[in-house]
């Protein structure tokens, strides 16, 4: 099939390949220069407050309101993606959303936490230290757990969900599929 929907709009791509390389580029300047694990720190704060906005002003499917669901919604979900019969989203599954606001809170309470420690109230602090290195851990299984949900839903759909998310094109709805 040839036709495509637009889904996904030229910020979200952006800040999702943006985000992911920040992350990658503060990973591997952790021991190493500090201005730069700094630098790319505060650029994420900055990507997370771009976003925060566009989840409320962004087109339909950038829009937390189109993809935040409850923990009803996300347990019946995954009920029906283990049992076969889970429908194809035209945006985030509510699994996807779950994740999103998941990583959302990990990126951001680890960037606070790298914050807080150039305070004069947390200077030194190997508290605060330990709290920042587990939150970025937690953003890599994080991560790998979201990995892990793309390759499947794009197995179980037969849609090349990476490839959505540098196109922002996906295959337009079926009759079964969720807007």
């Amino acid at each position: 099939m040839t036709d495509r929907v637009r889904v996904w709009d030229g910020f979200v791509r952006l800040f999702h390949w943006s985000l992911v390389g920040l992350i990658a580029g503060t990973w591997l300047t952790a021991d190493g220069p500090k201005l730069w694990h700094e630098g790319m720190g505060y650029a994420v704060v900055g990507l997370i407050a771009a976003r925060l906005v566009w989840g409320f002003v962004g087109p339909r499917h950038a829009r937390f309101g189109d993809f935040v669901r409850g923990p009803r919604a996300v347990l019946d979900y995954l009920r029906a993606l283990r049992a076969g019969r889970e429908p194809r989203y035209l945006g985030h599954n509510p699994a996807g959303g779950a994740m999103i606001v998941a990583l959302l809170m990990a990126v951001s309470g680890t960037a606070l936490t790298g914050w807080l420690q150039t305070t004069d109230a947390f200077w030194g602090s190997e508290v605060m230290e330990e709290v920042h290195e587990a939150l970025a851990t937690l953003i890599l299984v994080l991560a790998g757990l979201h990995v892990a949900g793309v390759v499947v839903e794009s197995l179980r759909h037969r849609e090349n969900l990476v490839l959505s998310m540098l196109t922002g094109t996906k295959r337009p709805l079926a009759a079964t599929d969720r807007p």
